[in-house]
């Protein structure tokens, strides 16, 4: 018998494409015969699945489909799992005429909930709904969650690199995609200042700024590497840390696919739109601001419905909410045997 071969696609972006990471291992787990993943992205996020075990080749585009088109076609794929339903997906599909399965991304159901309140999302996890794209192959749920695999040596490097601290640390993530999924700078300080143990700051070169600011203000209990690690690196210490405090990133996810402690914190956008931590450390725990009833604000976090800068929504969560979350999860943590 020959082997099924599928292509699965996720053009972006970070935390987006850590969430794919189950429908691969249930495909290529729960079919019968042999199977042949194939995975398409954008070259920014290919690291991300580079070195699945269950991934035979990352085919990537810089910005149009046309880059691998050919390639694709000389693939001959069975299916393919189209999990980002755009334009350029909707290309590949056309282009390579074979069975697909598509995932309905809601975005009417989303826009009620933004713009007027009305929720009719299911109550379910965008992994879920992942998983029910494909479930006319008869998967089961296998009862595990997100899976990320770090390239050969990137543990190593992180190790012998000498900047994490010694014993307990928690990695705090600075930045997000857009303003309205970043933590205030008063939260950032306080986390940093109040924290029982050593803070590692993680985040891009957008992040330095802030960063500079914290260590400026904390020079004692912050270790910054902002703007100096790449992805997977970034990842090699979430993998180490105690636990992990973030908002809506993709930091967030991939401290999940670790099931380390996640404290999240929320702010324009909310758990109802389907993206919380899936299946994380079961100390982990959800903050949102009480009492806007507007949120969420956006799909995206974009925009505020409440302000701007550091009168956005999620500022409305007192920083020593945060504070005493994380306390409580370390105390949780450092009782297990």
């Amino acid at each position: 018998m020959s082997a099924t071969r599928i292509l699965i696609i996720r053009f972006s972006s970070i935390g987006d494409i850590v969430l794919t990471t189950p429908v691969i291992r249930r495909l290529y787990e729960q079919l019968d015969g042999e199977v042949v993943i194939h995975y398409l992205t954008k070259k920014a996020y290919a690291p991300l699945v580079e070195s699945h075990p269950y991934v035979e080749k990352v085919y990537t585009i810089e910005k149009a489909t046309a880059e691998v088109m050919s390639d694709l076609k000389a693939e001959g794929y069975d299916y393919i799992v189209d999990l980002h339903r755009n334009i350029r997906s909707a290309m590949v599909k056309r282009e390579l005429k074979v069975l697909a399965f598509t995932l309905d991304k809601l975005n009417f159901q989303k826009w009620l909930l933004v713009n007027f309140g009305i929720n009719r999302m299911p109550d379910k996890h965008i992994v879920d709904r992942y998983l029910d794209t494909i479930k006319a192959f008869g998967t089961e749920d296998d009862g595990k969650g997100l899976e990320l695999f770090l390239p050969e040596g990137v543990a190593h490097k992180v190790d012998t690199s000498q900047i994490l601290p010694a014993g307990d640390f928690c990695a705090l993530a600075v930045g997000g995609a857009h303003e309205g999924k970043r933590m205030t700078r008063a939260q950032l300080l306080e986390i940093t200042r109040s924290a029982p143990i050593p803070v590692v700051l993680l985040g891009g070169k957008e992040d330095m700024a802030v960063a500079k600011w914290l260590t400026d203000q904390c020079p004692t209990n912050v270790t910054d590497t902002c703007g100096t690690l790449s992805i997977m690196e970034s990842a090699a210490v979430i993998q180490k840390a105690t636990l992990v405090v973030a908002g809506d990133t993709g930091l967030m996810h991939i401290a999940a696919a670790f099931a380390k402690c996640v404290i999240s914190v929320w702010g324009c956008t909310t758990p109802s739109l389907g993206m919380y931590p899936y299946r994380p450390h079961p100390a982990s725990s959800i903050l949102e601001p009480e009492g806007l009833t507007k949120r969420p604000c956006s799909k995206l976090g974009n925009s505020c419905k409440y302000g701007k800068g550091e009168e956005r929504c999620i500022s409305h969560i007192p920083p020593q909410r945060i504070i005493d979350a994380l306390t409580e999860a370390l105390s949780t943590i450092q009782k297990e045997p």
